[in-house]
């Protein structure tokens, strides 16, 4: 049987598990995860966009959330020409963008360390959520290297003068750092990262699918270009299509019949145990 470096499960709630299972190299990535991951991702796009998937959470078993780069996958890259190495860049890019632009609400669950592209992943992610253990690094300056394909998402995270610092002297970022520096979202103890996960699930199903779909792909929009004639339109556009739609006009409903919406669960106590 085919050796498998990750998993993912959706559950009744449409909430996905992507979650990396490699702890034995701290879940570091190599090549066969990176296409792994792809994978899982292009299946999820569409499973979101269907709207059979309401929610994703990145998460990976052991100690450490991923210690990036595999050391053996790094001494193979010591053979590749300019043309292998540009390949093997291309699909972490590919990762990163496809994590980046999921349709529906992503979460990331760190529960350790977090280094080199693992930062890029946390990144990603629209909600990250991490254990008071939890470390990041940007390291890649200290082998030579630079954290080139995850820098688009990190610099948005944490700003350009952060980014600076943080990638040249490749300081070790704390919980509290990266809660500083808006990398992370929330930090919790050890022992309550899966409340709050759960917490914060209850909180994005209660949210219309759609109206989740909509606003992710409008801030992306927005980012470009945030005054200009074309953005106004657009927004104004946005919110108009949603008032007159199915989803739109539920949650209006809804909220003047002092009732839940179609697409809430019954209580946020509807979580289910994972095995």
């Amino acid at each position: 049987m085919t050796q498998t470096y990750s998993r993912l499960d959706i559950d009744s709630r449409g909430v996905a598990w992507l979650t990396l299972e490699r702890p034995e190299v701290h879940n570091a990535f190599d090549d066969h995860l990176i296409a792994e991951l792809n994978a899982h991702l292009v299946r999820l796009h569409d499973a979101a966009d269907k709207g059979e998937v309401r929610s994703v959470v990145l998460g990976s078993a052991g100690k450490s959330f991923s210690a990036g780069a595999d050391l053996k996958w790094m001494q193979r890259m010591i053979e590749y020409n300019f043309e292998d190495n540009l390949a093997d860049s291309r699909k972490l890019s590919a990762l990163m963008h496809g994590l980046d632009t999921l349709p529906c609400p992503t979460v990331c669950r760190v529960q350790g360390a977090a280094f080199g592209g693992a930062v890029g992943l946390a990144a990603c992610c629209d909600i990250v959520i991490a254990s008071e253990k939890a470390r990041f690094c940007l390291s890649e300056v200290k082998i030579g290297l630079s954290p080139a394909v995850i820098s688009p998402y990190v610099q948005r995270a944490i700003g350009v003068r952060q980014m600076r610092r943080y990638t040249l002297t490749t300081e070790v970022m704390d919980a509290a750092t990266a809660l500083a520096l808006g990398l992370v979202h929330q930090v919790f103890g050890h022992d309550d990262l899966d409340d709050a996960i759960e917490a914060m699930l209850g909180l994005l199903l209660a949210g219309s699918p759609q109206a989740q779909r909509t606003t992710k792909a409008l801030l992306a929009e927005v980012v470009r270009d945030p005054d200009s004639n074309l953005t106004r339109d657009h927004s104004c556009r946005v919110i108009s299509e949603l008032r007159v739609s199915h989803e739109g006009q539920e949650g209006l409903a809804s909220f003047f019949d002092k009732r839940r919406p179609a697409w809430a669960p019954d209580s946020p106590s509807n979580a289910e145990p994972r095995s």
